[in-house]
């Protein structure tokens, strides 16, 4: 199976002795975002765990744990914008990320990482050729360290439109031009070019928009095949993305960046962070006498070893 950890905050940035400690118990438990008394609890074993996909803005803090996660298979994206202060209040400086991503590469292998630049924001400040030199630039620097670069726009979700009003959707003359420019550019690079937004459309200008993060990667970052084509099925009109059972919590990502999808009230978040607890199985909190824990059924998908707890 894969496990994830980027679609709800950035564990490497903020709970990697969490996270590392959670691999030395070999489990961690899970709460249900909609129902939160129901719990999932997955073992974290090489035998069952063929990747672990970390998605972060900051990597290094994950740096000197890095010889605990040797035995298991993993994949890393790593996201560097060229967003000031005032949309990524708490991100490193782009140069320091740029460093730690050459150094991550070196360490796991140029197949099992690449590079986000999303979302695109553009406005007075970030224009359309502000982003298309930025991309160039950072493109340079990763150029031999990966093969792989995912782009996309910012989608209006309900929570930003209300808590960030002043943030807009760009036209889509503005997302074919930066579209075309990021193709050449990613070209000259030696990296393939994904779409991680919206705008299907944009195949039709030669983008590919068939998932970020797809089967193919994982397996290409353990060079192994994974038979996990099934599961896919409930997605193949959508894209080809796979990003199942991640162990991450909503309202808990300290980069509070102004986009983000997945943090609502910054009391909350602030709320959520002084209640981690490193040594608890949870990453907010701890089990209650409410709590149901489901134990997951897991399997290898390198060898369809099915495994019940």
């Amino acid at each position: 199976m894969i496990i994830n950890t980027g679609q709800r905050t950035d564990i490497p940035a903020f709970y990697s002795k969490w996270f590392i400690n959670r691999i030395k118990e070999g489990y961690v438990l899970v709460r249900n975002p909609y129902y939160p008394t129901i719990v999932t609890k997955f073992l974290l074993n090489p035998e069952v765990v063929d990747v672990i996909g970390f998605c972060t803005k900051n990597p290094r803090p994950m740096f000197p744990y890095l010889d605990e996660l040797k035995n298991f298979g993993q994949f890393w994206y790593i996201s560097i914008t060229g967003f000031d202060k005032d949309l990524e209040p708490n991100v490193p400086p782009i140069d320091q990320v740029i460093e730690d991503f050459k150094f991550l590469s070196n360490k796991v292998g140029k197949n099992a990482i690449g590079w986000r630049y999303t979302p695109i924001i553009v406005n007075s400040k970030y224009t359309k050729e502000y982003h298309i030199k930025i991309f160039e630039h950072i493109a340079s620097k990763l150029d031999g360290y990966t093969s792989l670069v995912a782009f996309g726009f910012v989608d209006i979700y309900p929570k930003l439109e209300k808590n960030h009003p002043e943030i807009k959707d760009t036209d889509d003359e503005t997302k074919i031009e930066i579209a075309k420019a990021f193709m050449n550019i990613a070209k000259k690079h030696h990296m393939d070019l994904r779409l991680c937004s919206k705008e299907k459309w944009l195949a039709n200008y030669g983008i590919d928009i068939d998932g970020c993060m797809r089967v193919k990667d994982y397996e290409n970052s353990i060079d192994s095949k994974l038979d996990i084509k099934q599961k896919m099925e409930a997605r193949k009109n959508y894209c080809a993305c796979y990003l199942s059972n991640d162990i991450g919590s909503y309202n808990s990502c300290m980069h509070l960046c102004k986009y983000c999808y997945a943090n609502g009230n910054e009391m909350t978040i602030r709320k959520n962070y002084r209640e981690h607890d490193d040594n608890s199985p949870l990453l907010i909190g701890h089990i209650t006498k409410e709590d149901k824990i489901r134990l997951a059924k897991q399997e290898s998908y390198k060898n369809n070893t099915i495994t019940l707890f």
